[in-house]
């Protein structure tokens, strides 16, 4: 239905050889993809490039640039859909707290889950370096490349398309946002409530780690000396510490 990857030029004298264990399987894995988010694209291209990491470009002989302009798009496309999304579903609430929701939806941490939903780190084009390195599997590495991703899809598909990709996603995401609290900042709230009360300051202490690095549990405590006021349980430490606060703050309030 769309077109095909573009062949690879010849390799001349001084251009880096193309890596053989990526190039071989590039249609594969965009078509792999492709079924995966039940999109096919009309340009191919489009998605070649929004799945070509910038280590990926010192290390091929092909002229194609790497994702980080369709993910500079899709940022915004996400950005967008997101807040028009927010505005209509709570008419109740303040700029401020549909600021804090949204950043919420937006996060490195987040936007990594949906990537590894749909196995996005399998699919980038990456360098030796960063292969040997793990690098795909970087939540950094998984946000932009799920940005550039929306923003091929924007371009390739239109805006309806690119709004139903994104709210696959957000739309349960919403709901594990506010049944976890990750839009109010318990840190700060149990920091100020501490402070005043005990004129000390909370800390945060990992105190387990689980699973596989792309896959990882977190359990964090917050402590006051040597009393643990709260813990928390979550796939990063930010979410796990948030967690931890809450939980300090919901004993606190139950205490009192």
């Amino acid at each position: 239905m769309g077109g095909i990857f573009r062949p690879f030029r010849p390799s001349v004298v001084g251009d880096p050889p193309t890596p053989s264990w990526v190039a071989a399987s590039e249609e594969e894995q965009a078509a792999r993809l492709e079924a995966t988010i039940g999109i096919t694209f009309t340009d191919r291209d489009l998605l070649r490039d929004a799945l070509t990491h910038r280590s990926f470009l010192n290390e091929t002989a092909e002229d194609r640039v790497s994702n980080e302009r369709l993910e500079f798009l899709g940022d915004s496309v996400l950005g967008l859909v997101v807040t028009d999304f927010l505005y209509h579903r709570f008419p109740e609430l303040t700029e401020g707290e549909l600021t804090n929701i949204r950043s919420a939806l937006v996060r490195t941490e987040t936007l990594a889950g949906f990537a590894r939903e749909i196995n996005l780190g399998g699919t980038i084009f990456v360098g030796r370096g960063e292969e040997l390195s793990r690098g795909r599997n970087r939540p950094s590495g998984l946000a932009c490349a799920f940005e550039a991703l929306l923003g091929a899809i924007y371009l390739d598909q239109g805006e309806p398309v690119a709004r139903e990709f994104v709210m696959r996603f957000a739309a349960p995401a919403l709901e594990e946002v506010l049944a976890l609290r990750l839009h109010r900042n318990g840190k700060s709230s149990l920091q100020q409530l501490i402070q005043a009360s005990r004129q000390q300051t909370p800390s945060y202490h990992v105190v387990r780690e689980a699973g596989p690095d792309h896959d990882k549990s977190f359990t964090v405590e917050v402590r006051v000396g040597d009393d643990v006021l709260g813990r928390g349980v979550a796939s990063n430490k930010r979410s796990a510490e948030q967690l931890a606060a809450q939980d300090a703050l919901e004993a606190l309030n139950y205490e009192r």
